[in-house]
């Protein structure tokens, strides 16, 4: 077992953060030692409430049921990988026909990527190629992934180091604007946001966009949840232009039998519910996916 010091100097040596300066982080986070329910311990048994359910995706907490661990071994001992491009599996079989049973509408298909960042990815590609257009629409307060086309997506500051490096991604105007307000009402501030968008497609060329990207709720923006008239109104500008309507869920999928948020919110059926929601809520992060 390696002491606190040795720990230390290998993550100071050899490991990188991700999302900001690694000093700075290396001495603000805990070394955690385990897990228990919404708990994380660290050597000294000092406890932390992991607030952000690790990053947004311990859906069961941070101790792993006995039937998980059953199944998981099961799985090793008989095949611990099959690509699946290769080859299929039983498995793979049932869990697309549960989705299949609970997705909204007829969103019947699956792609399992590896996380929300790879299903962003391929839900931008598969919008590109099925409407022969190219740009991207997405909200400035919005967050997609840290690839280099998910981050372009993305909007907030960490975008920027993206500006110059890609093309093809516009935002929109946000129902919650930074700066102003759209109104008190919600429902008429809704309304306000949906013609400043209409003007921005018009202006961009509708014949130009292939999709519109939508957090049904906001999450690493600040929790924003817009009225219900806003995403209906997203959709019928949609259906009105041909332009595809992809809901990120990767922040608010719940439950089995209502993991469709903008479903049970809004009242909205999105053309593609891409993966990202489903790479959390599947496997809860407590094993390789």
């Amino acid at each position: 077992v390696w002491s606190q010091a040795e720990i230390d100097d290998a993550l100071k040596t050899n490991s990188v953060f991700a999302w900001g300066p690694s000093d700075a982080l290396r001495e603000a986070c805990p070394t955690i030692a385990r897990g228990e329910g919404v708990w994380l311990y660290d050597k000294d048994d000092n406890k932390y409430l992991d607030w952000s359910a690790g990053a947004v995706c311990t859906n069961l907490g941070n101790s792993m049921p006995k039937e998980i661990k059953s199944a998981i071994q099961e799985q090793m001992e008989t095949a611990p990988f099959v690509y699946g491009d290769l080859a299929v599996t039983e498995a793979r079989a049932k869990l697309s026909s549960l989705l299949g049973d609970i997705s909204p509408g007829d969103l019947n298909g699956f792609i399992y990527a590896s996380g929300g960042a790879e299903a962003n990815e391929c839900a931008i590609r598969m919008a590109r190629r099925y409407t022969g257009r190219y740009k991207i629409l997405s909200r400035y307060r919005s967050y997609h992934g840290g690839t280099t086309s998910t981050l372009a997506m993305t909007g907030d500051p960490r975008t920027w180091a993206t500006d110059t490096q890609i093309t093809g991604f516009v935002k929109i105007p946000d129902p919650f604007p930074f700066s102003f307000s759209w109104g008190e009402d919600a429902e008429k501030a809704a309304k306000s946001a949906l013609l400043a968008l209409h003007e921005q497609i018009l202006m961009e060329g509708p014949e130009s966009i292939a999709a519109i990207f939508m957090e049904a709720i906001t999450g690493s923006n600040g929790w924003l949840l817009p009225h219900p008239s806003y995403m209906q109104g997203v959709r019928a500008l949609c259906d009105e232009y041909g332009i595809l309507m992809i809901v990120d869920e990767v922040c608010c999928v719940h439950g089995v039998q209502r993991v469709i948020t903008c479903q049970h919110v809004s009242h909205v059926t999105s053309t593609i519910l891409h993966t990202t929601c489903l790479t959390h809520i599947i496997h809860t992060s407590q094993a390789p996916y």
